[in-house]
């Protein structure tokens, strides 16, 4: 092999191992996740509001999402497209650490909070909505991109 062969050769085999290990550090899903602003279930004045109706997600991150519920009422959240278009992390929950591959609702029957781990692998819009509540305001929207 000639010597300009050589030096093309070595010169692609840096350029695609700098790549690779920039694409490894992006999705890096040991640093610390992104914090969502609180999900609150209800307040005092208004047992059906949400807190947000809205959530920007980008696929690949990790993010950290807390539920509150007021206690106003029983919520039932859902999210089944969501759900099941993320890696779940883990799921904490009073002094409990879950570890789950998957989740389906997260129910309150009373006043507490729950935070949930994950990243989003699929984008696409994807409703969230306390089940049963959903004519009464309590429905979203997670964007993923």
């Amino acid at each position: 092999m000639s010597f300009v062969k050589t030096l093309a050769v070595s010169a692609i085999a840096s350029i695609m191992a700098v790549t690779s290990v920039t694409a490894v550090a992006k999705g890096d899903l040991t640093r610390r996740p992104a914090k969502l602003p609180d999900l609150v279930l209800g307040t005092e004045d208004n047992r059906y509001q949400l807190s947000h109706k809205d959530y920007q997600l980008e696929t690949g991150k990790s993010y950290k999402l807390k539920i509150v519920s007021s206690g106003q009422t029983e919520y039932a959240l859902k999210a089944p497209g969501f759900f099941s278009s993320i890696f779940l992390r883990k799921i904490e929950a009073g002094d409990m650490e879950i570890k789950a591959t998957s989740i389906t609702e997260l129910e309150f029957e009373q006043e507490g909070e729950a935070e949930i781990y994950f990243v989003p692998i699929k984008p696409g819009n994807f409703e969230f909505y306390a089940e049963g509540l959903e004519e009464k305001g309590m429905e979203g929207t997670f964007m993923v991109k």
